[in-house]
């Protein structure tokens, strides 16, 4: 089954490939429930099979049992021809080259489980000795490592005799001495996978006085499956959001209440609606994680089954105490998800809900979520602002991978831009050379050499550089080269074979081409790919984000049309910041200073609307969604993409269109961190000439503690008259 990874997903097999290659022992993937973590850390491992000889993957689960048949499939789904194995296999035919092993390992090591007797254990630890005799080389998976932290867990990990432990949790321990591969919760929002917004108590009075927590909470998670249901079947789409009731572990007669008060709403066992899954009591719990099942509500206690996947779960209602902050976080993972895997750009199916009177849990979740976990409250549009339009432009391609002969192209046109390269291959290799790129037969490592008296800069840099120099093995080196390549192919998006046709097409002597740089044969590519590797990273990442005459201009196939601002809006804001001042030019009523998720130049815009006398309103427009304004364009590579400028405004000569960006540190330097921001100011000039508007990029100069904005000329130095203060202009 083919899967396009999604870039953070890319991003995470590469770190944590360079995790292997560091010199900690230990590395910790943190990751959120719903990011594809199995994934991730299949295709990580087929990459790095690729790479290296004689190397094992042992992946080591917690619980009951299942999890690990759960990410053996999903390797076996996933990629093709894989190696894995269960403790049963191992137990039957040992370890072997590039062996991908789930295993159990509370079977390993729990009294009264009968998975591994002790003449059976000895066996075990015999075929891990086997193989260490036969050269093979253990890396060791923690899944859920937050629940392997004992002992036990260790005594099994120290028979592998690894030297690098990957450890897998959304919630990890603190790790001192590890390489962090932390995969943030913006960017697995941001790809769709998991919902936008946890909401707390939505709506709740700020006095609050009930008789009974479980009839008010629950009333209120019914009403709310209720909205959510209607919503889907109105969108024709097939999926029945369920409700899960967390109970407090002690309490039985607390179960009955809850059963009842479902009972009296029409929700029981009998119809099949209600389903409950605690140590003793199982009921319609047989699919329930189907897109379209019965059940609307699931009463659970403890924690439910780790690597339990139930997208369609939407709503929790907590009443329960005494529970650990990870324990919690690990709770609210089960309603995140989201259930085709897209967000549906409809504030209430893109939210998960949590009920609950307990402050401490709700404080928690804060802590442990951040951004994550915000208040929300509905605002509608004010009347004046309804009848606004502005031309937004939208993809009419279906998504296609990139074009891979443009690619060629583009890298090409690049070089010849940066290193006027042109079809005498023999001066390209000396105008490459005089750019700092490195060409040998053999492969060259650098390191330094001298003596320093104090641990300073200034010792290190006057140290001398010595280069080692080993030898070319095709077979130890070709694997290193294969590690190259699917290094630069992960840094762009595109999969192994079509960046090694790239690099071949570009620089081997071969292999006809009209785009072709260099001459060189097999051997001596191998040593070119591998002697420059971050220089071809560096050099190809900017071919595709460049600013290129003839390339990565507006899309031909776009639709247009007008879009109004959003009649209501779902307004997430942090209702714990100090400052809760009405922003009164705002198009929508009710818009707080502490509104979030916001950079700190958008907070900085949006207090400069609301002082300057040369506005009349502004608007925060949407990063996503067919309700909110984009312009197309496309990368240097062919792949079309949308920009979501961050604010509209209203001024008394005329509409304005921004985007904000990170700024310049006191010494001028750009804290920007998007490539693409030359290449937006581009497309955005054009749109704002097309359409007679004004606009530009706005960030802020920290040496003035001014914004200032640029409308012409794009440029990276604050110090040039391109940048203007935002006050004069606006």
């Amino acid at each position: 089954m083919n899967i396009t990874l999604a870039k953070f997903q890319l991003r995470a097999i590469q770190d944590l490939i360079n995790g292997m290659t560091s010199d900690k022992r230990e590395v910790v993937l943190k990751s959120c429930t719903g990011s594809g973590k199995t994934i991730i850390l299949a295709h990580f491992m087929d990459t790095y099979f690729k790479s290296f000889d004689k190397k094992v993957f042992v992946w080591l689960t917690p619980g009951k049992g299942g999890l690990e048949e759960q990410s053996k499939a999903k390797m076996d789904r996933y990629i093709h021809g894989s190696s894995t194995k269960l403790l049963s296999d191992v137990m039957t035919s040992g370890f072997e080259e590039n062996d991908a092993c789930f295993i159990n390992w509370e079977k390993l090591t729990k009294k009264g489980n009968n998975a591994l007797k002790d003449g059976e254990r000895a066996n075990f630890l015999e075929h891990i000795d086997k193989a260490l005799d036969n050269g093979l080389s253990f890396i060791i998976i923690v899944d859920e490592s937050h629940q392997n932290d004992t002992i036990k867990a260790d005594d099994i990990i120290e028979c592998f005799q690894t030297d690098k432990i990957i450890r897998c949790s959304a919630t990890p321990k603190n790790y001192k001495n590890a390489f962090m591969v932390d995969i943030s919760e913006e960017d697995v929002i941001a790809e769709g996978l998991i919902k936008k917004v946890l909401i707390i108590n939505e709506n709740f009075e700020h006095d609050i006085s009930v008789d009974d927590q479980v009839t008010y909470l629950i009333e209120k998670a019914i009403a709310k499956q209720q909205e959510i249901n209607s919503e889907f079947l109105r969108q024709k789409i097939d999926i029945n959001p369920l409700i899960i009731v967390q109970l407090p572990n002690s309490s039985n007669a607390l179960l009955e209440r809850v059963e009842s008060y479902f009972d009296s709403k029409g929700i029981s066992y009998e119809n099949n609606q209600l389903a409950v899954w605690l140590a003793d009591k199982k009921e319609n719990l047989e699919e329930i994680e189907e897109p379209n099942a019965i059940p609307v509500a699931v009463i659970i206690k403890q924690a439910i089954a780790t690597g339990w996947d139930c997208p369609r779960a939407q709503i929790l209602v907590k009443l329960r105490d005494n529970m650990s902050e990870t324990f919690e976080i690990q709770t609210i993972g089960r309603i995140r998800r989201m259930p085709e895997a897209k967000h549906y750009e409809n504030g209430l199916l893109d939210s998960c809900y949590l009920y609950t009177l307990d402050e401490k849990f709700t404080e928690g979740v804060r802590l442990g979520l951040g951004k994550g976990a915000l208040d929300a409250a509905k605002l509608f549009l004010k009347p004046e602002h309804r009848k606004f339009t502005i031309i937004s432009e939208y993809k009419t391609d279906i998504p296609f991978p990139r074009d891979a002969k443009l690619a060629l192209r583009v890298i090409y046109k690049y070089f010849e831009k940066t290193y006027h390269i042109d079809d005498k291959v023999t001066e390209n290799k000396k105008r490459l050379e005089a750019h700092k790129y490195f060409f040998k037969e053999d492969i060259v490592d650098s390191t330094k050499s001298g003596t320093i008296a104090t641990l300073v800069k200034e010792s290190f840099d006057n140290l001398y550089e010595i280069n080692i120099h080993e030898t070319l093995n095709t077979h130890k080196h070709g694997k290193e080269y294969h590690h190259c390549v699917a290094e630069i192919g992960l840094k762009i998006s595109l999969d192994y074979s079509t960046i090694n046709t790239l690099l071949r097409r570009l620089f081997l002597k071969d292999l006809k081409s009209t785009e072709k740089i260099l001459e060189l044969g097999v051997r001596d590519l191998y040593a070119f790919v591998i002697n420059n590797i971050q220089k071809l990273k560096d050099d190809i990442v900017a071919a595709m984000a460049s600013e290129m005459e003839g390339y990565g201009l507006p899309a031909k196939n776009i639709t247009e049309k007008p879009v109004p601002f959003p009649q209501q809006l779902l307004f997430t804001y942090d209702g714990s910041s100090k400052s809760q001042i009405e922003m009164n030019r705002n198009v929508y009523k009710g818009y707080l200073s502490s509104a979030e998720v916001r950079s700190a130049s958008e907070k900085l815009f949006e207090k400069y609307c609301e002082k300057s006398n040369a506005i009349k309103w502004f608007y925060k427009n949407g990063d996503k969604g067919i309700e909110y304004f984009s312009i197309v364009y496309e990368d240097n590579f062919g792949k079309q993409k949308s920009f979501y400028p961050d604010y509209i405004v209203g001024t008394k000569d005329g509409v304005w269109v921004v985007e904000t960006k990170g700024g310049f540190t006191k010494s001028g330097q750009s804290e920007d961190i998007d490539q693409y921001t030359p290449k937006k100011f581009s497309v955005l000039k054009k749109y704002l000439i097309k359409y007679n508007l004004k606009g530009g990029i706005i960030r802020q100069d920290k040496q003035s503690q001014e914004l200032c904005i640029c409308t012409d000329n794009y440029n990276d130095d604050i110090k040039s008259k391109d940048w203007r203060l935002l006050s004069e202009v606006l």
